[in-house]
């Protein structure tokens, strides 16, 4: 694979998004300590780390989850601070959860544009509110059509019949609908089958090529090793190393974050 992120750098292309010294305490427990991270244009950057490594406080500061107690986010060359997820939708930021944050009983649609329905126009959507479905409709399959869902034929059933794959890709279709910059997706295969994981791969690579950047947390090595162009080690609540998964290996990779083996320098 010809990666983005080495083709970035080779033409000192500057990162989409940056993080510099963020720091972030609960009490007397430290989760970010000086914590930096890089996110070049239209790569897949993978954040793996031990169990209360930071990575979740991470990404909820980048997201707009939680406010740092200081440091600074860089969003295209400009600084942001979000107070809340709703302003880092707004600048292009989506996140996908791990537990997906879909609703079960509304249907693929509603739930593709949660929180942002499309309104008929005039009167009828100004001041009865009401929904232009068919709009959201066509959207949202077209969406589904380019990530290649097409085994969903019907996208007014509900999300709980769909099997976890589905519903993970889901999740993916929304993120990319409306992340036009940056995805942040957080375990995307936890708990999926073999063929179901592969498929949320493959979407992974498919939002990549469309230009859009990722960060991938994920404990499953073999998948990160697949699909990242690079990989950050996260440890003791910062940035440890970021390597090339083409250089080292995944027991590099584990050795690195659980302190076994003395990380490279940048």
């Amino acid at each position: 694979m010809n990666s983005p992120a080495h083709q970035a750098e080779s033409a000192a292309v500057q990162p989409i998004l940056t993080a510099r010294n963020l720091v972030k305490r609960f009490g007397s427990v430290v989760a970010l300590n000086g914590a930096d991270l890089d996110l070049f244009p239209g790569e897949v950057l993978a954040i793996i780390g031990d169990n209360g490594a930071g990575k979740s406080t991470l990404i909820k500061a980048i997201s707009g989850a939680l406010r740092l107690d200081s440091g600074e986010i860089s969003l295209d060359g400009a600084s942001v601070s979000f107070n809340s997820p709703l302003q880092a939708r707004a600048a292009g930021i989506e996140t996908v959860y791990q537990n997906l944050a879909l609703s079960p009983a509304l249907s693929i649609t509603d739930n593709m544009f949660l929180g942002r329905e499309i309104r008929q126009k005039g009167f009828a959507g100004r001041w009865l509110r009401r929904l232009d479905r068919r709009a959201m409709e066509t959207q949202a399959r077209e969406k589904l059509s380019e990530l290649g869902l097409l085994t969903i034929q019907n996208i007014s059933q509900s999300v709980e019949t769909l099997s976890g794959g589905q519903r993970q890709g889901i999740a993916v279709a929304r993120a990319a609908t409306f992340g036009s910059k940056v995805i942040i997706m957080d375990e995307p295969t936890a708990a999926l089958g073999v063929k179901e994981s592969r498929r949320v791969l493959e979407l992974i690579q498919d939002v990549r090529n469309r230009g859009i950047s990722i960060i991938l947390i994920s404990h499953n090595m073999p998948h990160v090793f697949e699909v990242a162009d690079r990989v950050h080690v996260h440890r003791l609540g910062r940035r440890l190393c970021v390597i090339d998964p083409k250089t080292y290996t995944m027991s590099d990779a584990v050795a690195f974050m659980t302190g076994a083996k003395e990380a490279p320098v940048d």
